[in-house]
């Protein structure tokens, strides 16, 4: 190969990939003239996090009840919590017609498919971080999550 120069400095690829390990983002785009660079990577959700939580399942709430009702600490704050890796819409089915992955209740172990969520046309696999019974589920299908929400609790 002679010692011609690339179109683009890849040196850009590399300080978007550095960004998206510091930012926890899957996916960045950027775009000048006409050079584009979309630098992307696998995310798999194995989320805990620390500090014991009261919560209300969903199944217990009474949706004509005046006021919500709100428990007393942040589902996510509970340690048994499987969190959003992303933003994004949380399916708890995995085709439309299909039943849930999950229900409260229901026993999982280490790696089942518990939803999926879709963020930029990819769908991304939330998996159990370990075995245990569903307690709570805190979304809906097709509900738009944030980054870290709690989406059920493993017990």
């Amino acid at each position: 190969m002679s010692g011609t120069k690339t179109p683009f400095d890849t040196e850009i690829v590399r300080e978007l990939a550095k960004l998206l390990a510091e930012t926890d983002l899957t996916e960045i785009e950027v775009e000048k003239a006409d050079l584009r660079i979309r630098v992307a990577r696998q995310v798999q959700a194995h989320v805990s996090v620390a500090a014991p939580s009261t919560v209300i399942p969903l199944s217990q709430a009474n949706p004509q009840a005046a006021a919500p009702i709100v428990p007393q600490a942040k589902p996510v704050d509970n340690p048994n919590a499987v969190k959003s890796p992303m933003v994004g819409t949380a399916y708890r089915r995995a085709t439309p017609d299909g039943k849930p992955l999950v229900e409260v209740g229901a026993s999982v172990k280490e790696g089942d498919k518990l939803m999926l969520i879709e963020a930029m046309k990819t769908f991304n696999d939330i998996i159990a971080p370990r075995a245990g019974t569903v307690t709570h589920i805190f979304i809906d299908d097709k509900q738009p999550v944030e980054y870290g929400e709690a989406l059920l609790i493993i017990e």
